[in-house]
């Protein structure tokens, strides 16, 4: 029961955090440079560990899925079933994952150590905004690039679903991608690309929060870093549901 309210009190002040961001985010100085940094950073240092997981994620899928539809005779269909899998589900809940791992743990070192450095009161006295500087475009960053990640990550797994697919059953490149654009739809592609903003933004503002609200000392980095991780990872689920019921209801 404790461990109930505990968490739900985290939960409430990571949205007073998040409020102070919506309030922060429309007030000058706007970091746009700092803003294409971070945006760098998230995106070209996690673009491996994603095209690496989306690749292996569609063989595996293929793989394990191929030998179940041959039995029904439904090998025919593996393009449409492993694209709606993907796309829908498996691509954007698997990337965020892992984006909430790499990058949530890494904004909550590093604002944590600069916490605990005294860099941001430093920042406060030198007259600097260290919210709008850290944290806005941090948010920010990964709320636009985490949709970009789900995106080349979901091609990554088409393309590896395509290979187990051509050396099991000679299905050519052309063939695949028509059943695969034939299947996908309005309802399968906006419900999953919109989530997966509200996927960036609650790594964001997680890994922003347990940084800049870090205990002093080494072992609160830490605490912040892990911290990060396991709250972004909830936070994930539970929009995902969300995500899927609001789908349900009006799609």
């Amino acid at each position: 029961m404790e461990a109930f309210r505990s968490f739900f009190e985290e939960i409430g002040r990571i949205t007073l955090f998040a409020v102070r961001f919506f309030r922060e985010v429309f007030r000058p100085p706007f970091e746009f440079r700092e803003l294409l940094y971070q945006c760098f950073l998230v995106g070209n240092k996690s673009v491996a560990l994603v095209g690496v997981t989306g690749f292996i994620m569609g063989l595996v899928l293929t793989l394990q899925t191929r030998p179940t539809m041959e039995d029904f005779g439904a090998e025919a269909y593996m393009p449409s079933m492993v694209a709606i899998s993907i796309v829908r589900e498996i691509g954007p809940v698997v990337t965020a994952l892992i984006c909430a791992g790499k990058i949530g743990s890494s904004i909550g070192a590093e604002l944590g150590s600069m916490k605990v450095t005294e860099q941001i009161d430093a920042m406060e006295v030198s007259g600097t905004n260290p919210f709008n500087y850290l944290v806005v475009t941090r948010v920010l960053a990964t709320t636009l690039m985490v949709p970009m990640l789900v995106i080349f990550a979901d091609t990554i797994a088409l393309g590896g679903s395509f290979l187990i697919e051509n050396m099991k059953g000679q299905v050519t490149w052309q063939l695949y991608f028509n059943k695969v654009f034939q299947t996908l739809t309005f309802e399968d592609l906006v419900p999953a690309t919109i989530k997966t903003f509200f996927f960036g933004f609650a790594i964001g503002i997680v890994g922003c929060y347990k940084g800049y609200t870090s205990d002093k000392g080494t072992a609160g980095v830490g605490r912040a870093a892990n911290s990060a991780v396991v709250i972004a990872s909830m936070l994930l689920f539970i929009i995902d549901f969300m995500a899927v019921v609001i789908a349900d209801i009006f799609i």
